[in-house]
Parts: C-alpha cells; structure tokens; sequence
C-alpha cells in the first residue's frame, strides 16, 4: 500500500483516498484555437513516459477534495515529495540529494 501526504490536510494516507490525475505541469495552450491538428493532439495525448522520478497531478479525492503535485519514482513507487498546485516544482536533483 502506498501512503501519500496531502500537503493541504497536512496528513498522510493510504492511496484508496487519493487519484492520480495525470502528468504534472502540463500547460494548456494561450490560443487553443489557433493550434494545428498535431499541436492539440500532442497536447491532448502525448505525455512523457519516464522511468524514475516523475512530476504528477494526484487529487485527495475523499479527504479536502483539493488537486496537488507530487514527485513518484516510477519504479518504486516511492513518493519523494507532494507540493500545493500551483507551488513551482522542486528541483529534483536537490530532492534526489537530500535522500541519499
């Protein structure tokens, strides 16, 4: 079982009361209708795929309801941070350092 932090409630919980809500950081277009087919496909479905830290968007669905980040090995599984939404993203060579 997973625990995760909610850095809103300021607690951590079993996963069950959370939902992964995708790719952290993902900035909708200024113009969407001034896209190409290819530039809204791309932002619509390309996401990258990484395998190790990774920036998502995860939602405290049965706690305050609030969306936030998080930095997830995806290896592991192992949650190297949560933030609020809208915090700028932690530099993950100092989050990574500060583990060892």
């Amino acid at each position: 079982m997973l625990l995760i932090h909610c850095p809103y409630c300021k607690e951590t919980l079993p996963e069950v009361e959370f939902s992964y809500a995708g790719e952290a950081h993902i900035v909708r277009p200024d113009r969407p209708a001034d896209q190409t087919d290819e530039q809204w496909e791309e932002f619509l479905f390309l996401r990258s795929n990484v395998k190790g830290p990774h920036f998502e968007r995860w939602r405290h669905l049965h706690g305050c309801g609030r969306f936030f980040n998080a930095v997830r090995d995806t290896v592991t599984d192992r949650f190297h941070a949560t933030y609020k939404a809208g915090e700028t993203r932690p530099d993950l060579s100092e989050l990574l350092k500060d583990e060892t």
